[in-house]
């Protein structure tokens, strides 16, 4: 099992094109961890705006009355993916993982499976 920061470390490393990473309470929209970032990308600031987005879709899905679960959510940008992952373990309930991503350096299929087994190995 990995805790906040070894997880985000083995993100920023194991996964080709990532630019930065966040663990992230969408109750709160406050960044329990960040690593990476650009001068022009603040992890702190993304949390926090991602966190509506996270929010935004809960609020539609119970509107639709859909019985499912976020596993992801992309955003595509000319230049860059950002991606969300809600965790769905009982120590990662109310988080997400917020991973930005290179577009001409990542391979979305790849980033989505490493989110998913860092996800696995993250003890909260």
């Amino acid at each position: 099992m990995a805790n906040t920061e070894a997880a985000l470390q083995d993100a920023m490393t194991a996964i080709e094109g990532a630019v930065g990473v966040a663990l992230v309470d969408y109750s709160s929209g406050m960044a329990l961890g960040t690593l990476g970032g650009t001068q022009t990308l603040d992890l702190n600031v993304a949390a926090a705006a991602n966190t509506d987005v996270v929010r935004a879709k809960l609020r539609a899905m119970e509107m639709l009355s859909l019985q499912d679960s976020i596993e992801d959510i992309l955003i595509t940008l000319g230049t860059q993916y950002h991606m969300i992952r809600l965790l769905t373990g009982r120590s990662g309930k109310g988080l997400f993982l917020y991973l930005v991503l290179d577009a001409k350096r990542a391979n979305l299929a790849m980033a989505r499976h490493q989110l998913k087994r860092i996800e696995a190995e993250l003890e909260v």
